[in-house]
C-alpha cells in the first residue's frame, strides 16, 4: 500500500467514525479528552495494547466501529 493509499484509507475511516459518533452520541462518552484514536482494519489481528500510548483509544473497523478495551 502506498502512502497515498494509506492516507486515503485513514481519511475514509475517520469520516466513517465521525458519522458513527453523530448517529450514536453515547460512543463519544467513552473517549477521554485528548485521546488519540487508532483505527485497526477488520482483517488485522488485534494484539495486546502493549506499546500504545496511555491516551490511545483503539477501534477495530469492519462494518461497525467496535472499541477495543
Amino acid at each position: 500500500m502506498t502512502k497515498k493509499e494509506f492516507a486515503a484509507r485513514n481519511i475514509g475511516m475517520t469520516f466513517d467514525f465521525i458519522k458513527n459518533v453523530v448517529d450514536n452520541p453515547d460512543a463519544a462518552e467513552s473517549i477521554p479528552n485528548g485521546a488519540e484514536l487508532d483505527f485497526i482494519g477488520a482483517d488485522v489481528p488485534v494484539s495486546s495494547t502493549t506499546g500504545t500510548k496511555a491516551k490511545t483509544v483503539r477501534y477495530k473497523v469492519g462494518h461497525v466501529f467496535e472499541q477495543i478495551k
